[in-house]
């Protein structure tokens, strides 16, 4: 079989709504199934996805293509990665396949960081590691998990890295943009390094940790450069995916060593920010992980005030957290080893909901004898609760602060309904939400029947061969690329399979929104004179288009002849709109 053939075998073995439904939840309705795009910041389901079709499309994002496109922007991966992935899943050998990955730009620089990487792991075999690995051995940190993360050592000598990756003919000016020399010198000189990895797996920059007593700054890490960006990318983030399918859960950390201690647990469904700081884009990545997270902070000052900051993050993308709340200041790291793996463990499994947590912080420094400060904590114990979906928990909220306070209960249930906000029927919000699936945008009679000629063209290759023999000319050029693309696909396979074409289309950006677009308006199937009429649509449009250009050339001539015989040009094609309109 030729590539086409293996490609269109496996994207036919897997059906899009079952490898999505892995992902994220859908519900049906109709013939299609919808469900929260992960593409983009959606709290209600935007992302439509067609079991005919075997294509999903965002109605908000614009986010389309077939099982193909999704798991490559899903697991940020390349298109032979998800072909592979989605084969295995099939059942479908591609031995033989000539589908090559894309190279990057920035390929250099990951080849480079895979040969540093490769560089510190061995030198902390070495004579001179000893200390190193005694270090980490006293920090309970074994060969297995030395292995399983991938830490090294950075030697005591300047420029021993550089001259290994000069070597092998990188220059020092590509080393200093991509962070493993600072003024052409090594970055990491007698630090116990751990890699830092992309959404993807590959080791684009270090955090480089001392191991004496030296009076230099504990951690070291690699500055933003072309292929590190920090507030984009999650510790464990490539390593975790599977897990946390498995395990249904995340478990957010604020650092890599507590994200490394916790596997020692057999929790590998863990993710760090590499600082308490979450940025949007982070907090999207989790999200797209799973709906299901549980935040593990610090237990000081600090780490409680980021599990706040964090979880209101994770309230706004429409998610409900859970939250371990550590004992005695402790970090994850200090508390495993300090309490055990058991106590630990059970910690998670009891994690208690956002906001509970929340509502106990605002206990902390109330005095309950003053009247103002009590009912201050009320009314926000108050607001949080009316955030909380669940009637139940709502109640028992309720109840314990009726209890706690010496408050009745039918005083603070009024305050609190006056603040729920006012839910639309079910019936109502599925017939918005159906409207709004059909909404398109308004086009005037010249685009819409160019995109109407484009739908049936896709249906049909009777029309695409009445395309061919027409000779009209589309008025956006992106239409005429895509009309030219679909002939050719129906000529070279000789039939119109729309998931396949997404694959074919897959390098064409442009296109591929454009034919999103056209399929979203689900044109119903009419009879050959309703296509014609769209063809004259499109001929009115041309002959329109004509008679300006022949005006504007009258205009601009001396010759009364040649005004003439431009003239009666004009007279014709204005003779044959009327004798067509008849």
């Amino acid at each position: 079989m030729n590539d086409h053939d293996i490609i269109s075998e496996v994207r036919s073995k897997v059906d899009i709504v079952e490898v999505i439904s892995s992902y994220l939840p859908l519900v049906q309705k109709g013939k299609n199934f919808f469900g929260v795009c992960p593409f983009h910041d959606d709290t209600n389901p935007s992302m439509s996805v067609s079991r005919e079709l075997q294509i999903y499309r965002c109605f908000s994002c614009g986010a389309s293509g077939n099982v193909f496109q999704f798991v490559m922007d899903y697991e940020h991966i390349s298109f032979r990665e998800a072909l592979e992935m989605l084969a295995k899943r099939a059942g479908v050998a591609i031995t033989g396949l000539h589908v090559k990955s894309t190279p990057s730009e920035n390929e250099p620089y990951y080849e480079i960081y895979e040969l540093a990487q490769k560089f510190y792991q061995n030198n902390l075999t070495t004579k001179e590691g000893r200390y190193a690995r005694d270090y980490l051995k006293n920090r309970q940190i074994d060969d297995e998990m030395i292995k399983e993360f991938g830490i090294g050592l950075s030697l005591d000598k300047a420029d021993t890295l550089v001259q290994l990756l000069k070597k092998k003919k990188y220059d020092l000016k590509t080393l200093n943009l991509i962070g493993l020399a600072s003024q052409d010198h090594d970055t990491y000189i007698k630090r116990i390094m751990f890699p830092l990895q992309d959404l993807s797996g590959k080791v684009v920059g270090f955090s480089g940790r001392i191991y004496d007593n030296s009076n230099t700054n504990k951690y070291l890490n690699t500055k933003e450069t072309p292929i590190f960006k920090k507030g984009q990318l999650l510790y464990h983030y490539a390593s975790c995916k599977e897990e946390v399918r498995q395990k249904h859960f995340v478990l957010v950390m604020e650092g890599f060593m507590d994200v490394i201690r916790a596997s020692t647990t057999g929790l590998r469904n863990t993710v760090a920010l590499m600082g308490t700081a979450m940025t949007k884009e982070q907090a999207n990545l989790i999200k797209r992980l799973s709906n299901q997270i549980v935040l593990c902070f610090d237990g000081d000052d600090a780490g409680r005030h980021a599990t706040l900051v964090n979880g209101e993050q994770f309230v706004q993308l429409g998610l409900n957290p859970r939250v371990v709340a550590l004992e005695d200041d402790d970090d994850p790291d200090t508390y495993i080893l300090k309490y055990g793996k058991e106590r630990f463990l059970g910690l998670v499994e009891n994690a208690i909901s956002f906001q509970d947590y929340k509502i106990k912080s605002l206990k902390q420094g109330v005095n309950f004898n003053s009247p103002v400060e009590k009912a201050a904590y009320i009314n926000q114990v108050l607001v949080e609760t009316s955030k909380i979906k669940d009637e139940i928990e709502r109640e028992i909220i309720l109840k314990n602060l009726a209890n706690e306070c010496d408050i009745g209960y039918n005083t603070l249930e009024k305050r609190l309904l006056s603040l729920l906000p006012s839910e639309m029927p079910t019936e109502q919000r599925e017939s918005t939400f159906l409207k709004e699936e059909k909404k398109t945008s308004h086009l005037d009679k010249y685009t819409f029947s160019e995109r109407a000629i484009l739908y049936y063209m896709l249906k049909d290759d009777k029309v695409v061969y009445q395309y061919e023999k027409s000779g009209i000319y589309f008025p956006d050029h992106q239409a005429r690329y895509l009309a030219s693309e679909i002939s050719y696909y129906y000529k070279k396979y000789g039939i119109m399979n729309i998931a396949d074409f997404y694959t074919y289309l897959s390098d064409k950006s442009e296109l591929v929104h454009l034919l999103s677009n056209v399929l979203a308006d689900e044109l119903p199937d009419v009879d050959r004179s309703v296509i014609q009429d769209y063809f004259q649509v499109i001929h009115e449009y041309n002959r329109n288009q004509e008679i300006k250009r022949l005006q504007k050339m009258i205009l601009e001539e001396v010759d009364p002849l040649a005004k003439a015989k431009l003239g009666e040009r004009i007279r014709k094609l204005k003779m044959g709109s009327e004798e067509n309109a008849k």
